[in-house]
């Protein structure tokens, strides 16, 4: 939860995050968990795990990867780019979502 709120803390705050209004999901494929949140008001909030399964609400903005990629996203040994180039990292959302990531990212 720390290193995911790290990540989306950064992102939430830039300034071209300003006015957006998303649900979030993260799924950690090594834990079988699912993140859930909101990037909102320049912050990410209402962060809860919950078990991976068909139940699982789809997000606006969802990321898919390893505990160990979302840790080494966290201290810098990962790139975002390039662990998303690579396919470590899968970032779905819509295509004006994705057009806004973009720069933040």
């Amino acid at each position: 939860m720390t290193a995911l709120t790290g990540i989306l803390g950064g992102l939430a705050a830039n300034p071209a995050a300003a006015g957006l209004d998303r649900s979030l999901s993260c799924r950690i494929t090594d834990l079988d968990q699912v993140v859930l949140g909101r990037l909102s008001s320049g912050s990410v909030r209402d962060l809860r795990a919950v078990a991976d399964g068909p139940e699982v609400p789809k997000a606006d903005i969802r990321l898919t990867m390893t505990s160990d990629d979302l840790v080494a996203l966290t201290d810098g040994r990962l790139a975002f780019g390039s662990a998303w180039a690579s396919g470590r990292v899968k970032l779905e959302a819509g295509l004006r979502d994705l057009l806004r990531l973009r720069k933040l990212l």
